[in-house]
């Protein structure tokens, strides 16, 4: 074959693959949906073309491929009946059963083709297209006309995958116009005489033409879908959020919201993005047209104009290090919660500042805190009585070389803060003072050293070593209300240390029978230290939250944070226990005890929360704590963590949980039972069981449920139910919560979610993600 022959061959093949290509770009476009410009052919792309048979005729300029033709060109392949190049007239026709397959795999099909050469032209019928990503259009004919335009005539746009019990039935949802039209210049779609179709019927149509960016424009301004709320005080509520492209590193969000019962509230978003980070600053604001629909006496009710503004920012500083912050100011201390304002509707929302930096073995953490407490109380006392810290910071370092053969670390922490109001309360037997009126502040510096040596017959040693020091200055001296048994410093200055010697031994004995392993490790601790200075002399504002139980038996000091120190001698015994056997399943569990064997026990001793009271620890005998699990092959784990009582083995606390995961049920079960502690301030005992399940009723329909039970009050805390739809195109949830006991503003809330996938959500409320189905789209 003569080379121009083969020329007007391989050009007959980039006309048609490259030009088919073009054509369905506008197509694909139309549901908005990203494509990948036609690649360019490299210098070596070769032409593969079958056929039955291949003529060309040099009179008239054309060449014809018929019979089973296939062709593949520039990682494109197509198969049809009949191809003719025209040379002349410049135009490429394909009839019969066309297949195109695009390098990124999308396939086109359709029964004719007509276009230029130059691909500025054509004309294709009976179109169709499979996206990827599952994604389907019709059209009885596509257009592609002078000046960059392609039309569709009579196109479906779906997302759904067809039926293939019933090939004909409609799919559940999709979109109809009577033209569409793509202006590549223009970068939009218009789209004429639209209807959405939901399970065959027509539900909505537009009367008027709409216009969409093309799949080219990233981002747009414009309306975005309507939201929808309902709640007791607030009314029904509908959000129409409108979207706006300041520059490619800045837009916005306006979204007013009118609600039956109150009016119209307007919040926002702007956000913009930076080389080294971002930020987000956020708005709020109503006049409420019924307050009285609140509770008489309330924040809400009391408040007529709300506002609120809030700011949220992080910048890498370079790959180490990070400044960032998250505040907010609203007018009173309710507004955020009860109009459920994103991203500040916590009970307690956390204004912070950070600074952080992460080396590869150290660590720096500086934060300043300020606490804004919502609730509905009309003067803002727990706020008030929360700290203002300024600042908090850790810091940690591990040497990279062991240093005498053992590793050497450094913790350091500074604490700054201050209090407007006292925070004391008294209930059951005792007083209790979180927090004093004042200023308070700390630095505190430890090192620990230790070294693991593995003996000759597998006992291995730790000897540890820490010395800590602390500086301390405070100016609340005052206890409010009650007595204090323990003896307060006075304002002032001090300074403390500790210092201790430990010892730790253990010997992990493996056995194995067949597939069956099973490690048994008793585990002994000894700590001396001088007893602990000032104890409970001194504010305690970050170790009032104690817990003595498993996790925390081999700990060198049991205090959750920095301003108690555990003193005085202790040795910690127990034994450790892992297993897994031939069927699957595995078994942890610990059990063990705690001594004071001399000087003064830490957790006897009074301070403003009676940290350690009813502890466990108060005795020289501690209690008996024990933690269990165990996993089972067919999806159920349970583990129980308990401490019984050193004489009579009575329970005093007891956490277990079980999950389970199985093929259409899945779940979780905790309860928490923890006996009376009046001295801890707590004169009834604690009873909550808490359930969350979801049932999958079949491959689409799901069941969902959550509850807490206080079963010491004989009361539901919450609980809320929801059901969820969910396909390849299609996500509904409907949920319901209640909070019985809750003061919150609204005491029930009703939330929907529509999801059509590829063209956006409808949402009622903003509680469905308890209940929303794990659903990946294909």
């Amino acid at each position: 074959m003569a080379a121009s022959d083969r020329k007007n061959i391989r050009r007959l093949a980039a006309a048609l693959l490259t030009g088919v290509s073009l054509c369905v770009l506008g197509v694909s476009a139309t549901v908005v949906h990203a494509q990948s410009l036609v690649p360019a052919p490299a210098d070596d792309a070769k032409l593969l073309l079958r056929a039955n048979e291949l003529i060309y005729n040099q009179d008239a300029q054309q060449v014809t491929a018929s019979g089973g033709v296939q062709m593949y060109y520039n990682r494109y392949r197509m198969v049809a009946q009949r191809v003719q190049y025209d040379q002349k007239t410049g135009r490429v026709m394909a009839t019969g059963n066309i297949e195109l397959v695009e390098p990124g795999g999308n396939r086109v099909y359709a029964d004719a083709l007509d276009v230029t050469d130059d691909f500025g032209e054509g004309f294709i019928n009976a179109l169709r297209v499979e996206t990827t990503d599952n994604t389907r259009l019709a059209a009885e004919s596509a257009e592609r006309q002078p000046g960059d335009l392609m039309i569709l005539n009579n196109s479906v746009y779906t997302a759904c995958l067809p039926c293939t019990r019933t090939p004909g039935k409609a799919p559940l949802w999709q979109v109809k116009a009577e033209r569409v039209v793509r202006n590549g210049q223009t970068h939009t779609i218009r789209l004429e005489n639209a209807q959405f179709e939901l399970f065959g019927l027509p539900i909505g149509r537009l009367p008027f033409a709409i216009e969409v960016p093309d799949e080219t424009v990233e981002r747009k301004s414009g309306l975005l879908f309507p939201q929808f709320s309902a709640s007791d005080n607030l009314g029904f509520g509908v959000t129409v959020p409108y979207y706006h492209v300041f520059s490619p590193s800045m837009d916005a969000t306006l979204s007013p919201t009118y609600y039956s019962n109150q009016g119209l509230l307007l919040q926002g978003e702007i956000r913009n993005k930076f080389e080294s980070g971002d930020h987000t600053f956020r708005f709020a604001g109503i006049h409420q047209q019924n307050p009285d629909a609140f509770d008489l006496g309330s924040s809400d009710a009391q408040a007529e104009n709300r506002f609120m503004a809030a700011s949220k920012g992080e910048f890498q500083i370079n790959p180490r290090w990070t400044f960032g912050w998250d505040v907010m100011v609203q007018s009173d201390n309710n507004f955020s919660r009860t109009y459920d304002l994103t991203g500040v509707k916590a009970d307690t929302f956390t204004n912070d500042v950070y600074l952080t930096g992460l080396g590869t073995r150290n660590y720096f953490d500086l934060h300043a805190y300020y606490f804004n407490v919502q609730d509905d109380a009309s003067l803002n006392t727990l706020e008030q009585q929360q700290a203002i810290v300024y600042p908090s910071l850790d810091y940690s370092y591990y040497a990279p070389e062991p240093i005498l053969g053992g590793e050497f670390s450094i913790t350091a922490n500074l604490t700054n803060l201050s209090r407007r109001e006292d925070d004391w309360y008294t209930e059951g037997t005792t007083d209790r003072f979180p927090g004093l009126e004042g200023s308070y502040s700390r630095f505190t510096a430890e090192t620990e050293w230790k070294r693991t040596f593995n003996t000759f017959n597998g006992l291995l040693l730790t000897p540890i070593l820490a010395a800590r020091a602390d500086g301390l200055r405070h100016t609340a001296s005052n206890v409010p209300g009650g007595i204090y048994l323990g003896d307060l410093e006075s304002e002032g200055s001090d300074g403390r240390y500790m210092v201790t010697a430990g010892l730790e031994a253990r010997y992990p004995i493996l056995m194995t029978y067949g597939e069956s392993s099973h490690i048994i490790e008793p585990i002994a601790q000894i700590f001396v230290r001088p007893d602990e200075q000032m104890a409970g002399g001194l504010p305690n504002e970050d170790a009032q939250s104690f817990v003595f139980d498993a996790t925390t038996l081999f700990e060198r000091d049991k205090f959750s944070g920095f301003d108690r120190i555990e003193g005085g001698t202790r040795a910690n015994v127990g034994i450790r226990y892992t297993g897994l056997f031939a069927n699957g399943i595995g078994v942890r569990s610990i059990f063990g005890q705690s001594y004071h064997l001399g000087g003064q026990n830490s957790f006897a001793t009074e301070d403003l929360v009676h940290a350690g009271a009813n502890s466990g620890l108060e005795t020289d005998v501690s209690d008996y704590v024990a933690m269990a699990a165990v996993d089972l092959p067919q999806g159920f784990t349970v583990g129980v963590n308990t401490r019984f009582d050193e004489k009579t083995f009575a329970v005093k606390r007891t956490d277990a949980s079980l999950s389970y995961t199985m093929p259409r049920l899945q779940g979780t079960l905790v309860y928490t039972q923890v006996d009376p502690q009046p001295e801890y301030g707590s004169d009834e005992a604690t009873d909550v069981l808490k359930h969350s399940m979801r049932f999958r009723i079949n491959e689409n329909w799901a069941i969902a449920g959550t509850a807490t039970w206080d079963l010491a009050d004989k009361e539901i805390i919450k609980r809320g139910i929801g059901i969820s739809y969910a396909d390849e195109c299609t996500i509904f949830t409907l949920a319901y919560t209640d909070k019985p006991s809750d003061t919150a503003a609204n005491d029930w809330t009703v939330s929907a979610r529509l999801s059509f996938r590829t063209l956006g959500d409808i949402n009622i409320g903003s509680n469905t993600a308890d209940y929303d189905q794990d659903y990946q789209y294909q």
